[in-house]
């Protein structure tokens, strides 16, 4: 299973910071509130997305 999670998604449940670490994005990255990360079952469900 895949999950998608856009930016302004990860901002609002507080784990934006824990998903830039995932997919190697830093502060000076630009990004956009609708950009997606698809996230792996286990990425999800350490960000406790899912159960």
């Amino acid at each position: 299973m895949k999950v998608i999670i856009t930016q302004a998604e990860a901002v609002e449940k507080g784990i934006w910071s824990q998903v830039m670490s995932m997919f190697g994005v830093d502060d000076e990255d630009e990004v956009w509130p609708k950009e997606e990360y698809i996230l792996t079952e286990d990425q999800a469900r350490k960000l406790e997305l899912i159960r």
